[in-house]
């Protein structure tokens, strides 16, 4: 074949292309209508669900989840009306296969990720933690949750910064949450003299402690005489507070119990020991500090100390 002939016939194939998509025009411009309206669809469909599952009250985990999914549902619905609208129902099959194979090189690729995932899912629906509970991660991290998504979940620690934490490590460590039950238990430690009267002391805390705010009125306040101490004798006063996701006045209630019993107590003279240390210069039994720098020579007659 020449290089005329092959010319020729290279004209004729680009001609029968252009006419091809001449024709295509209209079902191309009908297919990306279709995905222009696929979008705007999916993006009522999440708002429009996300005001309705909110209105009956469902966690907002679970809302932001099941509205994300019905805005891929609804696009992936406009997305192969269009490549059916462009007779490419074959594409469509094989673009699935490959996505297949795709998802099944991925999972073992990215199997932290995966198991985020399946996480994720396992704690939006079961819900073992909601936005707004305080949780404590085996690694130490605590904080209120303010986001869970399909792959993490971010914990705002009380001291400011956000930590996100894999959801795989809540899902398979163990966690602790303190706003589930609804209640917590302050334990104030302090101790008292060995010359006080144990019984007194007793009283005086109850009465001390009874307006703690958050005090759950029909938990009775309790107290345990822990051990002796070097120089107390020890206890832990025991307070039930109210401690659900809207109040969580833990700090608060402690900063009052202190306060409480240190005025009780000061009151009702009952000491708060605190430790006192004796320092042994080497001095024997019986001789002052003073006569034993005297003796040394370091004390001059004036009484002053004398100047090298």
């Amino acid at each position: 074949m020449s290089t005329g002939e092959l010319l020729n016939a290279l004209i004729d194939k680009l001609e029968e292309w252009a006419v091809a998509m001449v024709r295509l025009l209209p079902n191309l411009a009908l297919a990306v209508l279709v995905i222009f309206l696929g979008l705007l669809a999916a993006k009522v469909v999440k708002n429009f669900s996300k005001k309705q599952l909110t209105k009956f009250h469902v966690d907002k985990t679970i809302t932001g989840f099941l509205s994300r999914i019905l805005y891929i549902a609804v696009f992936v619905v406009a997305l192969v009306v269009s490549l059916s609208i462009l007779n490419l129902s074959g594409t469509v099959a094989s673009i699935l296969a490959g996505f297949g194979i795709l998802g099944l090189a991925l999972g073992f690729a990215f199997q932290d990720t995966a198991a985020n995932f399946m996480s994720g899912i396992y704690i939006t629906f079961n819900q073992p933690f909601a936005i707004g509970d305080v949780i404590e991660a085996k690694n130490g991290t605590m904080g209120n949750v303010v986001d869970i998504n399909l792959r993490i979940t971010k914990i705002k620690t009380f001291d400011g910064p956000i930590v996100y934490v894999p959801n795989r490590f809540l899902f398979e460590d163990d966690f602790t949450n303190f706003t589930e039950s609804g209640q917590r238990r302050l334990r104030v430690a302090c101790g008292v003299s060995y010359g006080d009267d144990l019984d007194k002391v007793e009283k005086i805390v109850m009465q001390a402690l009874q307006d703690t705010p958050g005090r759950i009125q029909n938990e009775d306040i309790t107290l345990h005489w822990v051990e002796f101490g070097d120089s107390s004798i020890d206890f832990t006063a025991n307070i039930w507070l109210d401690y659900t996701r809207e109040n969580k006045a833990f700090v608060g209630a402690k900063n009052y119990a202190i306060k409480a019993l240190k005025k009780a107590f000061d009151e009702n003279d009952i000491m708060i020991p605190f430790p006192i240390r004796t320092l042994d210069f080497g001095i024997k039994g019986g001789v002052t500090f003073k006569e034993e720098i005297k003796e040394s020579g370091a004390w001059s007659s004036n009484g002053s100390e004398r100047s090298n």
